[in-house]
């Protein structure tokens, strides 16, 4: 168990399903990998064969991808989605606030408002720390490194 956590807090996260990568940040991860290990356009229907993604919600995904300016779109002939930046600067945190908002762990979650003891809550201190610690890993992982 790890000691900067209080006691139960992993277990309960585990049993309740909370999910460090949503549904949509994944497809979206899986969308990017194809296109860089590919190293060309790639259509809709490409992504979608290779990936096994309903087209209408991979569709979704590729909008939010090309609105967050990680990929481009081109239309007609030849047409399809490209990387706007180069793997290595395609960051795993960037893809996750464009499908999650921002990463926040530290709300209180113990009362429906901000704590009035937010300045030396022991447990905001803790989860501020875990917060920067994830946030710094998330940091390190780009694309190019998960290409399988």
């Amino acid at each position: 168990m790890n000691p900067a956590l209080p006691s139960g807090i992993l277990e309960s996260w585990r049993k309740s399903g909370v999910k460090l990568i949503t549904r949509d940040t994944d497809y979206a991860i899986r969308a990017l990998c194809f296109i860089a290990k590919n190293r060309k356009r790639a259509t809709a229907a490409e992504l979608t064969q290779a990936l096994n993604i309903p087209r209408p919600f991979l569709r979704k995904i590729l909008q939010s991808l090309e609105h967050g300016g990680l990929v481009r779109s081109f239309k007609g002939a030849g047409g399809g989605f490209e990387l706007l930046r180069s793997p290595q600067r395609i960051l795993l945190f960037d893809v996750m606030r464009i499908f999650q908002g921002p990463f926040i762990l530290n709300e209180c979650f113990l009362k429906k408002r901000v704590c009035p003891d937010v300045r030396s809550c022991g447990l905001k201190k803790r989860i501020d720390g875990i917060e920067k610690y994830i946030i710094g890993q998330l940091k390190d992982v780009n694309i190019a490194c998960l290409l399988w």
